[in-house]
């Protein structure tokens, strides 16, 4: 609370008819003791060199009604000496005698005289056993100095009765004073009559709204405000006439240049023998300071609402816990504020995160230094996503590395397309390379005279049409790679009978069963038809019988659509099964063909997985993709592509 409103609340006190002297004063030491932050306050009367307490506040056994003392024993030796309040923060160190000192053992004191008719009549003051860290501001013994003052005009008037006008005329005196301090108030002070017009304003109104304050006088409070800040304070201004306090209302005044400024106005009924004759309070102009969090409302909204994810993290607490994140981080990872803060942010890693990376971050942060990274993390579903993640170190005054600021692009659809375009690269490179060596091969047997069961020129034939499939292939996966990703609500049994159709047409000889088992659609795009083409022709294909048995299921796995398919050939290369499984090359490791990989990437581009295994009785191939029920949106449903390659 301001001093203002502690000033206010004393001549509340004091000008309430209703109250005894006694209960005023009482109620004064009350007020005081709050405002200076003193235990102890105490009111006395000083008779023929003897200091008698008279009221008090707190318990110290020697300043309670009734205790004396002569005055050169006293703390308030030297406030009777001065026309001023008396103020230490250290008694102690200052002018007061040691006697005093030891015998009533008070740190901080602050005290005043109490005039009454000119003659010294006794003090009041406050005090604490401990000493002050700062001595007392001008604005607490400006207080002290009025509630002296206060107290004086009080015992004037119950004393001195047939003296009204001479009382008045002190009271005058006091409240030009008031208004004298209200003129060096940075804020504006006003009164207001029954009529909601101004009867007094101070001098703060011109610097703050470019109003002369004479002029202000005589009109009405809402003239000099918006619309709706005019609503506002009509509202306010008549629960004060019902006997309510207004606090920290904030209203739009107008300037004269039009522009507005806010005021947090404090307001109080006036009252004269128990009727309200009016309001007064003070207004704050605290426009620099709304501004100041309009900006900052804009700033956090804008970081809220940020596509990329933004996190903050504390390296003054153990393990350097994530304290802050924002919307971004939580459509990305999956995880809310209230899962991810508090722990460190290796909690999105996994088995594909590479540990070199992990130590590059780690060590930039014991540096103190800025660092980028593309590494694989895991979405709280257990999902892997190419994680574009930059850090940047945030310093205090001091220089002192305290916080890490944290940026995170989901960049899986790039690194998707990059790996895919090297994929292409080393498979074409890599069949182009052995199948070049082969016809260069045939072609030294037929020179030499050598010629094995078949012709080279069937041999050529032969590898041609596989070159050129394999281009074809690899035209229509980079066609996939390029176009649009739309998930959408597939139905399993018509996706999958209109492939078996398609291939008991192409091969009539193969046995193809088909099984739904499960009352959801799939969540995916419409080139998923493509991949599950794919697989049951590769089935049939590599098949070693002339009449090959496939067999297709589609089942619920939790959250997800799980379809497999079987057959009962000698089983995919082993090197290739592991290639496409696991979805990594290695030097040693190539997977030759791109159907597979097509099915890859048409899977994994809707979040889903893929797997191959091999065994003494055929191959079977598991695609796993979300599911949705009637209930669900698409949009619900729907997840983001996951890593290709790892």
């Amino acid at each position: 609370m301001s001093s203002d409103s502690y000033r206010e609340r004393l001549y509340d006190v004091f000008a309430d008819p209703d109250r005894e002297t006694d209960e005023k004063i009482a109620r004064a030491l009350e007020i005081g003791s709050e405002f200076l932050g003193l235990p102890i306050g105490f009111f006395t009367r000083i008779d023929d060199g003897i200091l008698e307490i008279v009221q008090s506040t707190g318990e110290h056994p020697l300043l309670q009604p009734g205790e004396q003392c002569p005055i050169e024993e006293a703390y308030c030796q030297q406030t009777v000496k001065l026309d001023e309040p008396f103020a230490t923060h250290d008694a102690a160190a200052s002018s007061i005698s040691e006697r005093a000192v030891e015998m009533l053992g008070l740190g901080t004191y602050i005290g005043a005289q109490i005039v009454v008719n000119d003659e010294l009549y006794g003090t009041v003051c406050f005090a604490d056993e401990d000493e002050r860290d700062d001595p007392f501001s001008e604005a607490e013994e400006v207080f002290q100095e009025l509630l002296a003052k206060l107290v004086s005009s009080e015992l004037e008037r119950g004393t001195y009765e047939r003296e009204i006008e001479r009382r008045n005329e002190q009271l005058k005196r006091e409240k030009q004073r008031f208004e004298g301090i209200a003129e060096a108030s940075f804020d504006i002070l006003f009164r207001l009559d029954l009529d909601a017009e101004f009867t007094y304003v101070s001098s703060a109104a011109e610097r703050i709204l470019g109003n002369d304050p004479e002029e202000v006088i005589g009109q009405p409070l809402t003239q000099l405000m918006t619309d709706e800040a005019a609503e506002k304070a009509v509202a306010g201004y008549s629960r004060i006439l019902d006997g309510e306090e207004v606090a920290r209302m904030e209203l739009d005044f107008l300037d004269q240049s039009g522009e507005v400024v806010v005021l947090e106005v404090n307001a109080t009924p006036v009252t004269e023998d128990g009727e309200i004759v009016g309001v007064q309070g003070v207004g704050r102009d605290i426009t620099a300071r709304k501004e100041r969090q309009r900006e900052l409302r804009v700033k956090n909204r804008a970081i809220e609402e940020a596509q990329v994810g933004i996190s903050i993290a504390d390296l003054r607490e153990p393990d350097n816990p994530l304290v802050y994140v924002n919307n971004g981080f939580e459509r990305l990872t999956g995880y809310d504020a209230v899962e991810a803060t508090g722990r460190n942010c290796r909690f999105l890693q996994g088995e594909a995160t590479d540990p070199e990376k992990v130590s590059r971050l780690r060590s930039a942060i014991d540096a103190g230094e800025p660092v980028s990274v593309e590494i694989v993390n895991y979405r709280k579903d257990g999902t892997p996503f190419w994680n574009r993640a930059r850090l940047a170190p945030v310093e205090n005054d001091a220089g002192t590395v305290t916080h890490y600021l944290g940026f995170q692009d989901d960049i899986t659809e790039r690194k998707r397309t990059s790996e895919l375009i090297q994929l292409l690269n080393r498979v074409l490179r890599h069949n182009l390379r052995n199948d070049l060596n082969a016809i260069l091969g045939w072609n030294g047997e037929r020179r030499a005279g050598s010629i094995s069961e078949k012709r080279p020129e069937d041999r050529v034939d032969d590898i041609a049409r596989e070159l050129v499939e394999l281009s074809e292939r690899a035209r229509e996966l980079e066609q996939y790679a390029r176009g649009d990703r739309t998930p959408q609500r597939l139905a399993p049994d018509p996706l999958v009978s209109a492939v078996v159709t398609g291939q008991r047409n192409a091969d009539p000889a193969a046995t193809i069963e088909q099984t739904v088992r499960t009352e959801r659609d799939i969540c995916a795009g419409p080139e998923l038809r493509r991949a599950v083409r794919e697989l049951v022709e590769n089935a049939v294909k590599h098949a070693d019988s002339p009449a090959p048995q496939v067999a297709i299921d589609v089942a619920d796995a939790g959250e997800w659509i799980e379809l497999t398919v079987v057959d009962d050939g000698p089983g995919i290369d082993e090197m290739e099964a592991a290639v496409i499984s696991s979805g990594n090359e290695t030097a040693l490791q190539h997977g030759s063909g791109l159907g597979l990989w097509l099915v890859n990437w048409i899977v994994t581009r809707y979040g889903g997985s893929f797997r191959i295994h091999t065994g003494d009785e055929g191959t079977t191939a598991t695609i796993r993709l979300p599911a949705i029920d009637d209930t669900e949106s698409v949009a619900s449903v729907a997840r983001r592509p996951t890593v290709l390659f790892r």
